[in-house]
């Protein structure tokens, strides 16, 4: 009686069902997630997003009183703005030389949100960045500024900065500056709160913010399309890292390797314990076969055949065991009439190459163990010891 090492269609479901299981509870929390997402969370400071952080109350209130609130996109439109615009730089650090170079050349009014050194130095020269974030609270204009003294506290901090007309300070500098610039006015913020739909109704924010961002008819809400690097001005990834990302690698590094040694101890040596059951013979081989059948491993379960056939054939042909392979060849074709080079093919040949192939090895390899076994006998081997006689069964008594 055969038994089949393929696997089963209940065996095959068993082993996959708890995949399939986690990857439709992705595919539906993602689907939730997707379902459920508001489509107004776009991010900061996006005068469409409806959100904390975004800006969509007060572009709606600069339209309420007639400001023609226009996204733009393309550096050209800001450069031909005019006089009769206000231009606001939600990113002034993410903006690429070219569109700085747009900015810079519009005749519009500027405002700035939380610029660094760069943009400070293109497109504000007279303001100067102190380089110490102060906390958002709330905070006096403390300036004669117009918009500043109309719309009174507001929470703001950020980046302070000197230069120009200083407002709402903070340690050495202040949170707000104005400055005049090729007959412009450009007002840089070191934060973006009060421009945000979570701060705008907190103290004097909408106020100040009307005020910088409604003296114009228009107001262009510049975010542009990241730039590409001109070809000269490309650096590598590790060039891109922060500097000190090369000692953060080393101490994973050593966290790992402190990991690793911590775990490694825990598992000490290993035990050896009696197997609670007694696996018949019969079972490990087929279990044996099920696991190089479902590996496809054809290549070691043939050498395990050939290994233990080579094993059997050295001591028929008077040869120690392990043989070396030329003179078990040689022995073996002599004892079967068969050429060395096809007995040195089934001892020591290739992988087959499907199940079929296998099978058939494994009988070419008995029949020539039988064959070496009918041939030589027991050539080489010990004299059997007699076996002893069985044991008979003890006689009944017959009382007389």
């Amino acid at each position: 009686m055969t038994t089949s090492v393929d696997p089963r269609l209940g065996e095959l479901w068993r082993a996959a069902r708890l995949p399939l299981l986690v990857a439709a509870l992705v595919v539906a929390a993602g689907t939730l997630i997707g379902a459920l997402a508001d489509p107004g969370a776009r991010g900061l400071l996006d005068p469409t997003a409806v959100d904390d952080p975004g800006s969509r109350a007060i572009a709606n209130l600069l339209r309420d009183r007639d400001v023609a609130v226009e996204v733009v996109r393309d550096p050209a439109l800001v450069r031909a703005a005019g006089a009769d615009a206000t231009v606001l730089v939600p990113f002034p650090e993410a903006l690429g030389p070219t569109q700085l170079a747009a900015v810079r050349a519009s005749g519009a009014d500027l405002v700035l949100v939380e610029p660094g050194s760069e943009a400070l130095a293109a497109l504000a020269p007279g303001a100067d960045l102190i380089g110490r974030r102060a906390p958002v609270e709330v905070r006096e204009p403390a300036c004669d500024l117009p918009a500043a003294r109309a719309a009174g506290t507001v929470t703001l901090g950020g980046e302070s900065y000197v230069g120009g007309v200083g407002c709402y300070p903070a340690d050495l500098g202040a949170t707000l500056v104005s400055t005049t610039t090729a007959g412009r006015t450009v007002t840089v913020l070191g934060a973006p709160d009060p421009l945000t739909n979570g701060a705008l109704a907190q103290e004097g924010n909408a106020a100040l913010a009307l005020r910088l961002l409604g003296s114009r008819p228009r107001l262009l809400w510049f975010l542009p399309a990241p730039e590409a690097a001109p070809v000269g001005d490309q650096r590598s990834l590790t060039e891109l890292l922060p500097p000190g990302w090369v000692w953060a690698a080393a101490q994973l590094a050593v966290a790992a390797v402190l990991a690793a040694l911590w775990r490694a101890r825990r598992l000490g040596p290993v035990v050896r314990e009696p197997l609670p059951v007694v696996v018949r013979a019969a079972e490990a081989v087929e279990g044996r076969a099920r696991l190089y059948r479902r590996a496809a491993d054809r290549g070691h379960a043939a050498d395990a055949l050939r290994a233990a056939t080579r094993a059997r054939l050295a001591p028929l042909v008077g040869l120690p065991e392990p043989a070396p392979p030329e003179a078990l060849v040689d022995a073996v074709a002599t004892s079967t009439g068969r050429p060395p080079a096809e007995v040195g093919a089934l001892l020591y040949g290739p992988a087959p190459g499907d199940d079929a192939d296998l099978v058939a090895l494994a009988g070419r390899l008995d029949a020539c163990e039988r064959t070496v076994g009918a041939t030589n006998g027991t050539f080489g081997q010990t004299s059997a010891q007699p076996a002893p006689p069985a044991p008979q069964a003890p006689r009944a008594s017959v009382p007389k």
